[in-house]
C-alpha cells in the first residue's frame, strides 16, 4: 500500500476591507448641496460601495440606492452585496453632477457626496473633504468644488475618464512593480476610516 501525500495548504486569514475615506457635515449643520466628501481607493465601485455602505448604513439607515454618473466610472454593477442586502446601483448622465454619488435610504432621506477622485493627493482631498463638510461656506456643486482645488492648487488629477487600458492598469491589472503606493489619509477632523 502506499500512501499520497498532499502538501499542507496554508490557512487563509481573511483580510480585513478598508473602511470609507469620508468626510460628513455634522448633525444640526445646514444640509446645502452636499452632506459631505467620500475619497475611493479605486474606480471599481463593486469593491468599494460596501465598504462606504458599512459606515452610513448605522449612521443614516439602510443604503438601499445609489446612483452616479458613469463619466469616471468604468463599470457600474447593477447591485452591490453588502451586509446581508443588496444596493442597487444606477446612472443617470445629465442628472447627476460627474463628481456627485447619490445615497437613498429607504424611507429615510437622501444624501450627495462629492466624490474626491481616486487619484487625488492627500492634501487635495483633505483640503476637498473640509470645503464639502464646512457648513460655514456657500453652497457649491461637487464639480464646482473639483474645479476650483484645481484652479487654486492644482489638483493631482486629469479630469478625464480613463480609456480602458487606464482603467485596466489602474484597477490592478498591471504588474505588481507599476503599482501606485497606497497614499495616507489627509489629516482632519471630519474623517471616517483611512
Amino acid at each position: 500500500m502506499s500512501a499520497t501525500l498532499h502538501p499542507t495548504l496554508p490557512h487563509l486569514e481573511p483580510v480585513a476591507t478598508p473602511t470609507a475615506r469620508l468626510a460628513l457635515k455634522t448633525d444640526g449643520a445646514p444640509r446645502g448641496l452636499l452632506d459631505g466628501a467620500w475619497w475611493p481607493r479605486s474606480r471599481d465601485l463593486l469593491s468599494e460601495l460596501p465598504a462606504l455602505t458599512a459606515v452610513l448604513d448605522p449612521l443614516w439607515g439602510r443604503i438601499t440606492r445609489i446612483a452616479v454618473n458613469p463619466e469616471y466610472w468604468p463599470v457600474i454593477p447593477r447591485q452591490v452585496p453588502v451586509d446581508g442586502h443588496v444596493v442597487k446601483v444606477g446612472w443617470f448622465t445629465p442628472e447627476i453632477d460627474p463628481h456627485k454619488l447619490l445615497l437613498l435610504s429607504y424611507g429615510t432621506g437622501r444624501w450627495d457626496l462629492l466624490i474626491i477622485p481616486p487619484e487625488a493627493g492627500a492634501v487635495s482631498a483633505a483640503r476637498l473633504m473640509a470645503a464639502a463638510s464646512d457648513y460655514d461656506g456657500p453652497p457649491a456643486t461637487a464639480s464646482a468644488l473639483i474645479i476650483a482645488e484645481e484652479a487654486r492648487h492644482g489638483l493631482a488629477t486629469t479630469d478625464e475618464p480613463l480609456d480602458p487600458n487606464e482603467a485596466w492598469e489602474y484597477e490592478g491589472g498591471a504588474s505588481a512593480s507599476a503599482a501606485v503606493p497606497h497614499q495616507p489619509s489627509p489629516p482632519s477632523r471630519a474623517i471616517v476610516g483611512k
